[in-house]
């Protein structure tokens, strides 16, 4: 890298480990079902049990952390709603009522929201991190998002909330009212893809407003033409709530935590966690595919096979919380589903082979003799 010799990124160990994925694997298949009868549910199995360096998968005080920032280029009509939004959904989550929130209690994660960037000022609360690099990136159709001091400084962040929490397995959610645009933007650039392929209607734009969002979006990409070095573009392109988002993944994934990744704006921040550090991609869990157009491509590009495709589109880290049921399904059919032999089951045996009892062929024409003869016997 030439722009990151101020940041020091975390050292991320892959999880490849050839003895260990096949004593993993030989676990799963001598489960009492057919060879890949769980489907996904296996390869889930395998990857985390290669994070944990266990055959035995355990997961402790799981985190939720929401990010939040605003943006500068939501002056530009971008959204179906106005920017104010940001800091009143922030309350609401603070006081207990956002769908964040109501997932949270039901599947027993502790909840942080970090203000990132959000354009207020934002009172004390026993589950807020004050954590504001700025309020709200500057318009990028003018200017960078940020400075390169200030996507240092977001990375750093997001790596220092990550470090104060406890807990082997993390989710992460967002809140920012325009942030599917740098979501959009940092894809098209890092992926190579055109603007027309990636914007989608966020908060709900109709035609004309989804042309207007596109028309903005390529002047933003063609106004930073020459960025193409990872850093640089989250710096220009970003978002600071998808920067510290990017950090506390790259820290999670160097401590082996499980990190569930929710949809489009989080898929953006490992997408710019994977160029500054390619192993962090053993460490995520990509929990759904949302009703983002840029999120299917961004999965695709990533090799990334979701759990759940259930036509969401809201963030907060709601995906990711949804598809938690299916880590824990994950963990306990590897603990407690019985095992051909203490289940005395019969695995799968070989079809027989089909043998003749006969020594030798009989002469040619007894077949037709024995015929003849019934017919003269009718």
């Amino acid at each position: 890298m030439t722009d990151n010799k101020t940041l020091l990124l975390p050292a991320i160990e892959p999880t490849a480990d050839a003895t260990l994925s096949a004593r993993l694997q030989h676990k799963i298949d001598q489960k009492t079902k057919p060879l890949g009868a769980l489907g996904q549910l296996e390869t889930l199995a395998l990857q985390l049990g290669l994070i944990q360096r266990s055959e035995a998968i355990t997961f402790e005080s799981p985190q939720m952390v929401v990010f939040a920032a605003d943006h500068g280029i939501a002056s530009e009509g971008v959204s179906a709603f106005p920017q104010a939004v940001t800091v009143q959904m922030v309350g609401n989550m603070l006081a207990g009522g956002a769908a964040i929130n109501v997932f949270a209690r039901q599947h027993g994660f502790a909840l942080q929201v970090v203000d990132a960037g959000v354009a207020a000022d934002l009172a004390d609360h026993p589950q807020l991190q004050q954590r504001k690099i700025a309020p709200g990136t500057h318009n990028m159709c003018e200017g960078p998002a940020m400075s390169l001091a200030q996507a240092h400084a977001a990375l750093q962040a997001g790596m220092d909330v990550m470090q104060g929490l406890p807990g082997n397995v993390v989710a992460f959610g967002e809140m920012g009212i325009a942030n599917t645009s740098p979501a959009a933007l940092l894809l098209a650039r890092l992926a190579g893809l055109p603007i027309s392929d990636v914007v989608g209607r966020g908060t709900g734009l109709d035609d004309a407003q989804l042309a207007h969002k596109q028309a903005v979006l390529q002047r933003a990409l063609d106004r930073h033409a020459d960025v193409h070095e990872p850093l640089a573009v989250l710096a220009a392109l970003g978002g600071f709530e998808i920067a510290m988002m990017a950090g506390a993944m790259l820290q999670a994934a160097s401590e082996r935590r499980v990190v569930l990744v929710d949809g489009f704006i989080a898929g953006a921040a490992a997408l710019v966690a994977r160029a500054l550090v390619p192993q962090v991609l053993d460490y995520l869990v990509f929990c759904h595919r949302s009703a983002e157009r840029g999120h299917h491509l961004l999965l695709d590009h990533l090799k990334a096979v979701p759990l759940l495709n259930l036509d969401m589109r809201l963030g907060e880290g709601t995906g990711a919380l949804l598809a938690w049921p299916l880590l824990q399904s994950a963990a306990l059919f590897m603990a407690e589903m019985a095992s051909f032999d203490s289940a005395g089951v019969s695995g799968k045996t070989e079809a027989p082979t089909l043998v003749t009892a006969c020594t030798s062929l009989p002469p040619e024409g007894a077949f037709r003799l024995g015929a003849a003869r019934r017919r003269n016997l009718a």
